[in-house]
């Protein structure tokens, strides 16, 4: 029976971009380029080499988000992943991380899976839990900040890497794992890859599809949400010290004056 692997991606504004909030203090997508998560890269990777490794294996990446977030599927189906999802609906702006675990699990499983990887972060919200909430939502093992993952005979095995010991982790399929940024470089797409991720098949879903009401997802239904924000000030000259004999002098005054000593 073939392994069925989701990976789970998300399409989140460029990091090197202007980015700021809009009107209803949700991220404003429009006015900045949007990219695969980085550190969803490392998840992708990840189960591309399960994949190779195993006998009989599909991965599938799943992304909620506007029309633009195909970009990050395309990216990911360039690299070596076999098919897509993509939700997308309206009444999905505002999601916080507990709607978008409801929305990842129906979807899930709707596609059916053994396994789902995640990375361990976005790289704009950068909570880190929703792989912990996907795994509850489906009732399924979580063996999450692995920096190291393989999958055999019907188990996934990890190595979580902590400040003062490693754990050898295991749970029996079907799981859900997270991956950190140094469970090995994401590889780069190829031409050929590129080339073929146009004919790979892109499914569209929406809430209807999934069975989930628009109250329970969206601003409105989100137990999480922004109620103030203050855009960070511009940078302003710092202080020059000319150093004509009493440089270390003036410096020592600077820093105790910060407090910095």
């Amino acid at each position: 029976m073939s392994l069925r692997i989701v990976v789970t991606v998300k399409y989140v504004p460029d990091a090197t971009g202007d980015r700021h909030f809009a009107d209803d203090l949700t991220v404003d997508r429009d006015d900045v380029d949007g990219l695969l998560s980085e550190l969803d890269e490392y998840a992708v990777e990840q189960a591309l080499q399960i994949s190779e490794n195993a006998d009989d294996a599909e991965v599938t990446v799943l992304t909620i988000g506007p029309e633009d977030a195909k970009d990050a599927l395309r990216k990911a189906l360039s690299m070596g992943a076999d098919k897509a999802i993509h939700v997308e609906d309206d009444d999905l702006h505002g999601t916080d991380a507990i709607g978008t675990s409801l929305v990842l699990a129906k979807a899930i499983e709707k596609a059916g899976y053994d396994l789902v990887v995640s990375g361990m972060a976005s790289t704009d919200g950068t909570m880190g839990v929703v792989p912990a909430l996907v795994a509850e939502r489906l009732g399924v093992p979580q063996v999450t900040l692995l920096s190291e993952v393989s999958v055999e005979d019907g188990t996934v095995k990890g190595r979580r890497d902590g400040d003062a010991a490693s754990e050898l982790l295991e749970a029996q399929l079907p799981a859900v794992v997270s991956v950190t940024d140094q469970s090995g470089e994401a590889r780069y797409p190829s031409f050929k890859g590129i080339m073929a991720a146009k004919k790979k098949p892109v499914e569209s879903w929406d809430l209807s599809d999934l069975d989930i009401e628009a109250e329970e997802v969206g601003l409105d239904g989100a137990y999480t949400k922004v109620e103030t924000a203050t855009e960070r000030p511009a940078r302003t000259a710092g202080t020059i010290v000319k150093d004509e004999g009493e440089g270390g002098k003036q410096l020592a005054e600077f820093l105790a004056g910060q407090k910095f000593i």
